[in-house]
């Protein structure tokens, strides 16, 4: 027994040798390259002599005019917003529009019973009436009086003449002069009733217009163009001074994109807004939304230190009335435009230990590496500032394979193709 299990412990070490030195023999092919030597000491990249060229994707920096952008969310908001309100309590008789409706100014919406404020009106224009009948009477006194005056006055003067005579006696002189002067009395008390019944008459007439006034709130009318939100209290109900609010009416034409800046931009803004309009585009995040060019027209006095951004406004036309209070947006500023900068796609800067960087072939199909510095980022494209000449040819892609000073091929002009028939012939 102890024999056959010697015997069959020899044979699992036998394979277990032999499996480990077919696995070493085929990890030692495996590292070969094509050309005859490893991996660890071949060329990097394979862009070297006895490697092939690395296939890559090339394409030129050309010279395009450029927009300076600013690109961030926005929130739509109402031109304007009026919440209407009750002036007068009263039954609502009338509610003359239905939620959600575009009204115009003038529009009549609420309609509230005038039945006591007409009321109202035509005892003040009673009240009027007579202050002015008072005032008549007072006049028709005066102008009595005043005659009457006149003629006593006539009178004592000639009893005066007469008594100087001795042709009448000084009693007689005193009666018309004493007559004389009650009556003046008189004038003066019938020209402060005049005086008086002016007072009612205006406080009359203050009546009247305060009556019509009031009266006129018992038709509430839109003071803006605009659409209409809730309607919270419905015909029949008794509205009060202490109603919070009818409806709500926001100005949606034209309309506000609401945003904010980063700070460091604040100082282009100020520059370019001092030559001009600025140009705001908002597109509404909805797939397939067309996109609404307005002009900004407001930069607000303050930085928010906590966020270190200022809030801009823009208007909007909004003819169409697609845009809607409340609705998020993504808003392009665009402050200028950069005339013939040098453009490469995105995907041919690459970053480095030394920054960033593209791969520019040279005519004869080698690599160099160039540190670059990038501007502004449109789309698919970056603008580069330095490092780069127009009509240069760029890697866009295939970089991994791409060393400095190694040969590339462009692909789909057969020069993949030929690198690996290169590298079947050097396969042993």
């Amino acid at each position: 027994m102890r024999v056959l299990l010697q015997e069959k412990r020899v044979r699992f070490h036998q394979k277990f040798v032999l499996l480990f030195l077919i696995g070493a023999s085929a990890s030692y092919w495996g590292c070969q390259k094509p050309g005859g030597g490893t991996a660890a000491s071949g060329p990097p990249g394979g862009g070297k002599k006895g490697g092939g060229d690395a296939p890559v994707t090339l394409t030129k920096a050309v010279l395009k005019d450029v927009p300076m952008e600013v690109q961030v969310i926005g929130n739509v908001e109402a031109h304007s917003v009026i919440t209407v309100k009750a002036q007068l309590p009263g039954e609502i008789t009338q509610v003359s529009f239905s939620e959600g409706d575009y009204v115009k100014k003038g529009d009549l919406l609420f309609t509230i019973d005038r039945r006591p404020t007409e009321g109202m009106l035509r005892q003040a224009e009673a009240n009027l009436l007579k202050d002015m009948a008072v005032l008549g009477q007072a006049e028709a006194n005066l102008a009595r009086e005043t005659a009457q005056e006149k003629y006593v006055r006539s009178q004592a003067d000639r009893f005066a003449n007469l008594f100087k005579e001795g042709l009448a006696s000084k009693d007689q002189v005193e009666l018309y002069r004493t007559n004389a002067d009650v009556i003046a009395s008189a004038i003066n008390a019938d020209k402060a009733a005049i005086a008086s019944a002016n007072a009612s008459i205006e406080s009359s007439r203050s009546s009247v217009n305060n009556a019509k006034t009031q009266l006129s709130y018992t038709e509430i009318r839109s003071p803006i163009d605009g659409r209409t939100g809730n309607i919270t209290v419905k015909q029949g109900n008794v509205v009060s001074l202490q109603t919070p609010e009818l409806v709500t009416i926001n100005q949606v034409q034209p309309i506000y994109v609401t945003f904010s800046v980063p700070e460091a931009v604040l100082a282009d803004v100020k520059k370019y807004m001092a030559q001009g309009k600025l140009q705001v585009v908002a597109t509404p995040q909805d797939d397939g939304a067309a996109p609404h060019t307005g002009t900004l027209t407001f930069v607000d006095n303050n930085v928010d230190s906590g966020t270190g951004t200022i809030k801009l406004k823009a208007t909007f036309a909004n003819d169409d009335r697609r845009m809607w209070p409340g609705q998020f947006v993504r808003v392009t500023l665009r402050l200028a435009t950069i005339r013939n900068s040098v453009v490469v796609p995105n995907q041919a800067v690459q970053t480095g230990q030394e920054g960033l960087y593209v791969y520019v072939i040279s005519e004869d199909r080698k690599a160099e590496m160039r540190t670059v510095t990038t501007g502004a980022r449109i789309d698919q494209d970056l603008v580069i500032r330095s490092g780069l000449q127009a009509g240069e040819t760029v890697v866009t892609d295939g970089h991994l394979r791409v060393a400095p000073g190694g040969r590339v091929s462009e692909r789909g002009k057969g020069g993949k193709k030929k690198s690996e028939e290169k590298g079947k012939e050097g396969t042993p």
